[in-house]
């Protein structure tokens, strides 16, 4: 039986006398997309933001394989590719010229060759001598995906990954987390369009006022409506 490649334990965060999450518990394993649901304000950005090593919990730990994330967060970047609200792209700088600077921070072997190679996946061959700040929304989404992906990471961690992609950019990431799948890479992700996020899904995880409260395996659930009477079920519970 396969280990857990994705270890989450008792994380907990607050800001000031808030507490955005509680004693947060699950895990991820290789081969496995969950999807992470829950209202506005339930703490799903604040967790991938944590699981990211870009912010840093009250309490708690996250282990990949069998490295402390939090103790290790430079090597845990080379291991996980996130997407935010954020782009993390330098506006000046032209789509070729931020992925080279992401190349070697990760110290890509062959990163000309890498970057190509993403940016053809994604589509954006054409536009990578383009300044990142004249681009649509869409297409900086294109190029936030490509430094995501350019370092091969073993964990996705998306937050709304499908905001202002076109059809067919969105079935491309949809490919891309299928492929991580079965590469026994793991993908947690939160997204607004749930009858896209489950079709693709292992699990749901739903967070309601910074605590876990329900994981849902998919067996739990047949379709989009019956997904949603669950979530209804569990929200009401927790009034």
């Amino acid at each position: 039986m396969s280990k857990p490649l994705f270890v989450v334990e008792e994380v907990s965060k607050a800001f000031g006398a808030r507490w955005a999450l509680r004693g947060i518990t699950f895990h991820l394993m290789p081969g496995e997309i969950v999807a992470l649901v829950g209202p506005n304000g339930a703490g799903k950005t604040t967790l991938l933001r944590i699981l990211a090593t870009l912010t840093r919990p009250n309490t708690g730990r996250v282990r990949l394989g069998n490295v402390m994330v939090l103790e290790h967060p430079n090597w845990a970047r080379t291991q996980i590719g996130f997407v935010g609200h954020q782009t993390f792209l330098y506006d000046d700088l032209t789509a070729a010229e931020n992925l080279r600077f992401y190349a070697r921070l990760y110290d890509l072997p062959q990163p000309e060759q890498r970057l190509r190679a993403v940016a053809a996946r994604l589509g954006i061959e054409a536009r990578l001598n383009d300044v990142t700040r004249t681009l649509s929304r869409g297409l900086q989404q294109r190029v936030t995906l490509a430094r995501t992906l350019l370092h091969a990471p073993r964990v996705l961690l998306l937050d709304e990954p499908y905001t202002g992609l076109d059809q067919t950019a969105a079935d491309e990431l949809d490919q891309i987390l299928v492929e991580t799948k079965r590469a026994g890479g793991a993908v947690l992700f939160s997204t607004h369009d749930l009858e896209r996020g489950l079709a693709l899904c292992d699990r749901a995880l739903i967070v309601h006022a910074g605590r876990l409260v329900h994981d849902l395996p998919r067996a739990t659930w047949q379709n989009l409506a019956g997904f949603m009477a669950v979530y209804a079920r569990v929200l009401e519970a927790r009034r």
